[in-house]
């Protein structure tokens, strides 16, 4: 009988206690005041708040003050009472500092978030491995576990060192959870070997640690396949003068690596991103195509080649011909003309010399 009656006295105590806490008043003029007016803690780290009650209201007759908690200890110092807590491992808690009397009843609340840091943080593409194709769309999946209250967690996808796009949760649950965060991407030729992360992090307000807990995933390097791409195009008339040499230069980049293919209505030419012809000669005019292919797509580019006639050969000739003709003219006019005249010359001077040898000389006695 008396254990049932010690129960009955709990079980009013405790409706009391509740009739305060639910009926008392937030707005009153003189209402309690904590210090500080926000608590952020770490779960399982020490904590500790004061509650001023009140000024004047608690000079009233039959006015009762308390402070309710779901953990910790009070110590009471006239109309101050201070709360601790050796370690914080309620996930929900509030303590109420309130005061009431026969008018009225007046209460104010201490705002207390508990945190936990994510214990990590892993990043992946959704249901893919292996290179990516350049034009479709990917998922990037963040998975950070174990992290409170995730309403505060924001998570930022970054390409490189380039932020894409920053997310945040809608989940109410104060305790430890595990979100998953989601973004699309179109990778594009750039995106070839470039590093994907992602990285979360506790905003937890001026209350919160100066340096919001920041947990950061592995980076991922992303292989992206893309059709060639050409680093130049031709479309003007190219000329080239017989016998001179001709190079044709159709170089693309693409992954993977592409092969070249060079067709003419003349001829067929060796692979590869450079054509090359030595000694060009009027059959090698036309027009010229080269594709460039991999698994991805194919691009094309086509030269269209003048081939003009060469006339160092006709000037050598002339000049050859020319140079010949003053030869034989010059050897006919000393056959006909010098050769004659020089002999002629030496004719008469062998007459004069041999009449000059035979002439008498008078003797001298």
């Amino acid at each position: 009988m008396f254990f049932h009656f010690i129960l009955l006295v709990v079980s009013l105590m405790g409706s009391l206690r509740s009739f305060h806490v639910s009926g008392c008043n937030e707005n009153c003029a003189d209402k309690p005041a904590f210090t500080p007016t926000r608590l952020v803690v770490k779960h399982g780290d020490p904590t500790s708040a004061i509650c001023s009650v009140c000024q004047h209201a608690c000079l009233v007759n039959g006015t009762t003050t308390d402070l309710e908690k779901a953990v910790g200890d009070t110590l009471r110092n006239g109309t101050t009472i201070l709360w601790t807590v050796d370690r914080l491992t309620e996930w929900h808690t509030s303590p109420i500092c309130y005061y009431s009397n026969a008018a009225y009843q007046c209460c104010s609340s201490l705002n207390v978030t508990v945190y936990q840091p994510p214990d990590s943080v892993s990043f992946s593409f959704v249901n893919h491995t292996g290179p990516m194709l350049e034009g479709h769309q990917y998922t990037l999946q963040c998975t950070v576990q174990d992290v409170a209250p995730v309403e505060n967690l924001s998570v930022t996808f970054y390409r490189g060192q380039t932020a894409l796009g920053q997310l945040q949760s809608n989940n109410t649950e104060k305790k430890p959870v595990t979100e998953i965060f989601s973004l699309n991407i179109t990778p594009s030729k750039e995106d070839d070997g470039v590093q994907f992360w992602c990285e979360a992090k506790l905003e937890l307000g001026p209350d919160g640690p100066q340096r919001p807990p920041v947990v950061t995933s592995e980076n991922i390097t992303a292989t992206v396949h893309y059709k060639p791409q050409l680093k130049s195009s031709s479309s003007d008339l190219i000329t080239v003068t017989e016998g001179n040499s001709l190079q044709l230069n159709c170089s693309a980049v693409g992954n993977p690596r592409p092969s070249y293919t060079w067709t003419s209505p003349i001829r067929s030419y060796s692979n590869g991103s450079v054509l090359t012809i030595d000694s060009v000669t009027s059959a090698d005019k036309g027009q010229y195509t080269c594709s460039v292919s991999n698994h991805v797509g194919t691009a094309t580019v086509k030269f269209d080649v003048d081939v003009k006639e060469s006339y160092i050969g006709l000037i050598v000739g002339v000049i050859a011909a020319v140079a010949l003709l003053v030869v034989i003219c010059v050897v006919i006019g000393y056959l006909l003309f010098y050769k004659p005249n020089r002999m002629g010359q030496y004719n008469l001077n062998d007459d004069f010399c041999s009449q000059t040898n035979h002439s008498a000389v008078p003797s001298v006695e």
